[in-house]
């Protein structure tokens, strides 16, 4: 904030402008009264900082500070006691770089004299400890990363015991496709026997449960020695396996061995909770080789899961990893997932159990729900892109706020450089956010895969970078990341459904997200919102979005999602997508942002388990799969925003025909003729439902007036006529149970879907015109003095993967005379949200 004062400078040739400034500014304040003389100069011009001093130091965008390893124990902050205590707030503040704010004329103040040593944080000190009389680089609003040392070890709470490894699972993408598992009816239903007459090989005692609340964290979580939760084998004969989970993401509470091979497992629920068990990731060792081994899930809340349609569970083995380069794989037969046969008068539980060969003696493997990705995966794939010099340029990493743990939950900005401030207010923004629910690891690497894809140097990341800015929080609940939680914080309670509160100290992650959403919709339009999720009883990839009720943007919410469709065919299904806005979702982020004027507001749903469509029909999903749903977002966002409208035209008459073909089929299912060629399109899908609901209730309300009757006055033909109305209420409550985005039964086949089937309403001619011809030639990019055509590369080293490509034609930008802008200002101008 203020130069360094040195000795006495004995010759002074000619004033340096910097300390004739600093000069006259320190007089004008009252801060400084002794002679010129006095006044120190500095070293070496070159420290000079840009910051006007007069307005103080702001945090820089996308430096960081590592000259002192350790600033706090190396500097004090020594001010004299004449200021007033607002001074001394506001100095507290700038130093520690918690805010980035001006400077403020202090009230008047003793002088500051030469013997009242002045040392700030902002002051350089050299290897010997002396005052090196320059300022250093601005402060970051947060600190991100140091430049050399370890990472920011995870907080936990201080009732978790953590063991001190560190693990590490290497990515692999299996050669063959792993179908799911075909029940053959012969699967055996193993009877819960518990503790009372097996053996407990593994048990976690001090964990918080329901009632009790999180107090405070430390990082290696609970004091004192780790104790051995398992049992001591007796012998190198002794194949009892050794149950692990104390670290990151596991979430194993107990093992009671019922048989030789046997074991039943019960996880732990989230803390401070007692229920939300649906994930699970935890160790084994001393494994035996060709050996059949039952493993019995007994707590699992959910009724219906995919294990009931061919889902296996995933295993990781060591030994493989280390001498094959094989990672995680799914595995298991005889996969049951049942209801559990003890009832202890509360909720009830439901069981998951399979049967395992290992492929190797004293292997070490790991079983999980789904593939794990951890806080300390994210950070060291931050740390990768800031120490990045092409990448850092255009990501910028900051920390949006502290969990409740203390954990950092990071925000990224990417965007590329602008050349003018006016070129900057024109971009518009996307904000992506993932594992709001801990347990949903889907989300982390659909996330991954969207941030390989937009920090690449591919022509459209390129373009994307141009025309948007992009606000990312890649991990918005790191605490139950961390500690194996499903689906809550260390507040005990499920931050989806927190989006409204104002309760910044119970809910940070939430509050600050939408406060800097909030803060972004005031600089410029946030042309789309989507947070990634995972979905634990539906295959493949869907959205969930919210029916615009603005005319003037009829079905558009819709158009992102079926574009998306045609990009990823094998992965996303759009039948199964939802636009209802209900009542009981009012507080996710999806609605939230959606009321606060993001149109295109999306909650993306990836299964656990895999895809039941095109040529990935009944297979599991991969990592690269879901990273390539990332890729897959970027690519349908450029033809959400190509400036010819052709493909939006396109979607928006598919959605129409679609829509209209569903209103007709609800009509006939109500039993019903209605003339759908006049203001069919007034007629909202929702308005149906509920127009049928209404009906159906009073139907029913009908029938229970009858039977009254008849308990009253019962006679034959009453009676008959109650079992002639039955039939009727009982078929409409069947139609009930099925709604336009829900039933799993494709209503169209693929070329319908498209639009390209003879048989649909649009003209076969038109539509034929309305697809464009892959056409992909040299992007040239974006210039702000010449009309902004770009188009994409055939740089065949930019090129997706063969299985990223998308299956619909395309030319993106075409050079027509309709496609071709025709202002010449800035390509962001010509980014058409809706027609």
């Amino acid at each position: 904030m203020f130069p360094a004062l040195e000795t006495e400078l004995k010759q002074e040739t000619c004033p340096d402008p910097y300390e004739d400034f600093m000069y006259h500014h320190l007089q004008y304040y009252g801060y400084f009264k002794a002679q010129r003389g006095s006044l120190p100069n500095s070293a070496s011009h070159q420290h000079v900082r840009k910051n006007n001093p007069r307005y103080g130091l702001s945090g820089s965008f996308g430096e960081r500070e590592d000259v002192i390893p350790d600033p706090l124990q190396k500097e004090k902050l020594l001010w004299p006691t004449c200021l007033s205590s607002a001074a001394h707030r506001q100095i507290e503040a700038v130093s520690r770089g918690k805010e980035s704010c001006s400077l403020i004329p202090f009230p008047s103040a003793d002088p500051l004299m030469l013997s009242s040593p002045l040392k700030s944080r902002q002051l350089l000190h050299d290897e010997f400890g002396e005052v090196n009389p320059c300022l250093r680089e601005p402060r970051d609003l947060f600190a991100f990363f140091p430049s050399s040392g370890p990472l920011q070890a995870p907080r936990w709470p201080i009732e978790c015991e953590v063991i001190k490894e560190n693990l590490h699972h290497i990515e692999w993408v299996p050669p063959q496709p792993e179908y799911f598992y075909q029940p053959t009816g012969n699967e055996k239903l193993p009877e819960i026997v518990g503790e009372e007459k097996g053996t407990v090989v593994y048990q976690l005692d001090s964990v918080p449960t329901e009632g009790s609340y999180f107090t405070s964290s430390r990082v290696g979580g609970k004091r004192g020695i780790i104790r051995e939760p398992a049992v001591m084998l007796q012998g190198p004969e002794d194949n009892t396996l050794l149950f692990e989970s104390r670290f990151e993401s596991g979430n194993l509470q107990k093992a009671v061995r019922v048989d030789t091979y046997e074991y039943e497992l019960t996880l732990r629920t989230d803390l401070y909770t007692n229920k939300h068990t649906q994930w699970f990731y935890f160790r084994v060792q001393n494994t035996r080789k060709d050996t059949t081994y039952r493993f019995t899930i007994v707590n699992l809340l959910k009724p219906k899961s995919l294990y009931t349609v061919g889902m296996k569970p995933l295993m990781y083995s060591e030994l493989d990893a280390n001498t094959h380069n094989i990672g995680w794989r799914r595995e298991g037969n005889e996969i049951r997932y049942y209801k559990n046969n003890t009832d202890d008068g509360q909720q009830p539980f439901y069981c998951l159990t399979w049967t395992i060969q290992f492929p190797h003696d004293q292997d070490t493997c790991f079983f999980a729900h789904f593939y794990p990705y951890t806080y300390t995966d994210l950070q060291c794939y931050l740390l990768s892109v800031a120490n990045n010099p092409v990448q850092s340029q255009f990501c910028k990493l900051r920390t949006l706020c502290r969990s409740l743990a203390g954990n950092t939950v990071y925000l990224l900005t990417i965007t590329n450089p602008s050349r003018t401030p006016r070129e900057a207010a024109a971009k518009k923004a996307v904000v992506l956010s993932a594992r709001v629910h801990p347990g949903e690891s889907n989300g982390s690497w659909i996330m991954k895969g969207f941030l390989d894809f937009i920090l690449s140097n591919s022509p459209d990341a390129q373009l994307l970078r141009d025309i948007f800015v992009f606000k990312v929080v890649p991990m918005l609940n790191p605490d139950g990341v961390i500690v194996g939680n499903y689906r809550c914080s260390l507040a005990g309670r499920d931050l989806n459904r927190h989006y409204k509160t104002i309760l910044k100290e119970s809910f940070p992650c939430i509050w600050y997200t939408r406060n800097m959403v909030k803060r972004l919709l005031e600089e410029r339009e946030v042309l789309l919102y989507c947070d990634f999720h995972g979905h634990s009883r539906k295959n493949n990839i869907f959205l969930y979005g919210c029916k615009n009720n603005d005319r003037k943007y009829w079905l558009h919410e819709r158009v992102f999602p079926l574009m998306l469709s045609k990009n990823a065919p094998d992965k996303f299904s759009f039948q199964s997508c939802n636009f209802k806005v209900q009542k009981c979702k009012e507080g996710t982020g999806r609605v939230v942002m959606w009321r606060m004027g993001i149109l295109n507001s999306y909650t993306m749903e990836s299964t656990f388990g895999g895809s039941t469509l095109g040529n990935k029909r009944d297979t599991h999903f991969t990592i690269e799969d879901l990273k390539s749903l990332g890729y897959h977002v970027c690519d349908t966002l450029l033809d959400f925003c190509d400036p010819d409208r052709t493909k939006f035209m396109q979607c928006l008459a598919e959605l129409k025909e679609l829509l209209k073909q569903e209103i007709h089929k609800k009509f006939n299912e109500l039993g019903q003729d209605m003339d759908l060629e006049g203001n069919w399109s007034d007629i909202s899908l929702s308005d149906i439902e509920s127009r049928k609901q209404r009906n159906e209730q009073y139907q029913k309300n009908n029938l229970m007036r009858e039977l009254k009757l008849i308990e009253d006055a019962p006679e034959r033909a009453g009676f008959a006529s109650t079992l002639q109305k039955q039939p009727t209420f009982f078929r409409n409550s069947e139609n009930a149970s099925s709604s336009m985005m829900q039933n799993e039964k494709p209503r169209l086949n693929e070329s319908q879907l498209r639009g390209r089937d003879k048989g649909t309403s649009l003209d076969p001619s038109k539509m034929t015109s309305l697809i464009l011809t892959k056409n992909r030639e040299g992007m040239q990019r974006p210039r702000f003095t010449v009309s902004c055509c770009p188009k994409r590369s055939t740089n065949s080293s930019q090129e997706p993967a063969p299985d990223m490509k998308p299956l619909w034609s395309r030319n993106r930008y075409p050079a027509t005379k309709r496609g071709r802008a025709t202002m010449t200002v800035y390509p962001s101008l010509h980014i058409y949200t809706y027609p």
